[in-house]
């Protein structure tokens, strides 16, 4: 627990679970600042995982889905790890840098990463594997103005750069990692921060409008939006194929644990069930059943409430539909829906 920077986050209205910010008090303001201007969320109960030495590159290229071998410093992108039967570990992001990868993981896969990661180290690989979550704090910046605010501390604007681009910069006096995205579908970035200096640059940001949002938006948010999440969407019950997280696979390098049984998936148009957003009338408990008259079709996995009522994140047999299907879920009615973070590739049944 980073004590000053509680303290600040208390002054600004915090409240808090496990000692993770679930709420500033301020919903309304903190969703709006996404859409019009900019929020700050504290993330720094994620997982940072450090992979360096000489082979680390090659060492992710091989456990996960994207392409590592092509990446160069100040680059990134988002990657899953796997299974040997391609069923989903967890989705994270890698920032590649002149010395080492960052891999931003979630919460509760992070010790399991980390064993994941030495269960497949040989004697011969040249790579380090070090979590290093208590030495940095993780903010992300979301919505239309991250950007100004990160010029208006750096005194630079920032350049535009793919997702997951990444550079050190200086806010104020405090040396940053500043990364293009902000986990979610809404723009911005993602700021790596000494833990020492974490009340220092969370003050500052405060301080040029960024409006302080508690984890539960951040939860709200993501379901809205559809980034899957351990235990709900991302189990080993479903492969990422269906957990729409196309663009994170490259199809054209070779061998990584998983590789064969998703490239069979995609030759043979083998993805039986996808995941979707879903419009709800009403509060309906994870994991019913989601029905088309009498037929099962699917399963709710994330359900909250919205200003503009419930929504949820349902996984979908691929020959009952997609977007526009009628369904009950439970004793409720809902309509499926596209949602922003995800991407499936063909619609063949």
């Amino acid at each position: 627990m980073n004590e000053k920077l509680q303290n600040i986050q208390t002054s600004n209205g915090a409240n808090f679970q496990d000692s993770i910010p679930v709420s500033f008090g301020n919903d309304t303001q903190a969703i709006e600042a996404t859409k019009q201007g900019v929020a700050v969320c504290d993330r720094s109960y994620w997982g940072l995982i450090e992979i360096s030495d000489d082979d680390r590159l090659r060492f992710l290229h091989n456990q996960s889905t994207n392409n590592f071998n092509i990446l160069k410093p100040g680059e990134g992108c988002d990657t899953v790890f796997v299974t040997p039967t391609a069923r989903t570990i967890d989705l994270t992001t890698a920032y590649v840098t002149e010395n080492n990868v960052l891999l931003l993981v979630s919460p509760i896969r992070c010790q399991q990463l980390v064993e994941w990661f030495d269960r497949y180290l040989f004697p011969m690989d040249k790579v380090e594997v070090k979590e290093i979550g208590s030495e940095y704090s993780i903010f992300s910046l979301i919505g239309v103005e991250s950007k100004n605010s990160i010029a208006k501390l750096a005194g630079t604007t920032p350049p535009d750069a793919p997702y997951a681009s990444n550079e050190l910069m200086s806010l104020g006096n405090v040396e940053v990692r500043v990364a293009v995205g902000s986990g979610l579908a809404t723009e911005g970035y993602t700021l790596i921060v000494p833990v020492n200096n974490a009340a220092e640059v969370w003050q500052m940001l405060v301080e040029t409008g960024a409006v302080p949002m508690g984890d539960r938006l951040w939860q709200q948010l993501r379901i809205q939006q559809g980034r899957p999440a351990p235990d709900y969407e991302l189990t080993d019950d479903y492969n990422p194929l269906e957990a729409g997280l196309w663009n994170t696979i490259s199809f054209e390098k070779g061998c990584y644990i998983g590789q064969e049984t998703i490239a069979r998936l995609n030759t043979y148009k083998g993805v039986k069930q996808r995941l979707w957003g879903v419009r709800l009338n009403g509060k309906v408990e994870l994991g019913n059943v989601v029905q088309v008259g009498d037929e099962k079709v699917g399963k709710l996995t994330s359900c909250t409430e919205t200003n503009d009522g419930y929504f949820g994140l349902v996984y979908i047999r691929t020959k009952a539909g997609g977007v526009g299907l009628k369904v009950q879920v439970g004793n409720v009615e809902g309509e499926v829906v596209e949602v922003p973070f995800l991407s499936h590739q063909y619609f063949d049944s």
